[in-house]
């Protein structure tokens, strides 16, 4: 199983659907309001994806988006976001690398993708 993860802020209802739409099949997701946690599915390539949204991550300006599948759409959590934010242009943030579960995290930056560019920045 494999997993992507980002970090939208101020999300707009129905931006995560609108964006996923273009890149998946079956589309299940009701995220028309992000109060509390979402969760729906989708096809890629036949394989059924997870889909779940968090609301309040990080401060109350941020919602995790976790897709989880044994294919997914993008090879990492930065090509994930620099679609995210072409399509929904608000900040969109992600961490650097290949971090699991668990494991220590060795540098505190994180991607930022914004109207400024992409930028490894301290998270506050």
């Amino acid at each position: 199983m494999q997993d992507l993860e980002i970090y939208i802020r101020d999300l707009a209802g129905g931006a995560v659907s609108r964006w996923l739409e273009n890149h998946v099949d079956n589309l299940a997701l009701d995220d028309s309001e992000v109060s509390a946690r979402v969760r729906g599915t989708a096809l890629f390539e036949g394989a059924r994806l997870t889909i779940t949204l968090y609301p309040g991550a990080f401060g109350k300006r941020f919602t995790c988006l976790l897709l989880e599948g044994g294919d997914l759409p993008w090879r990492s959590d930065l090509d994930c976001a620099r679609s995210a934010w072409r399509s929904m242009d608000t900040e969109i943030r992600c961490s650097p690398g290949e971090w699991k579960e668990g494991e220590p995290v060795e540098e505190d930056k994180w991607w930022r993708l914004d109207d400024r560019g992409e930028q490894k920045v301290a998270w506050n």
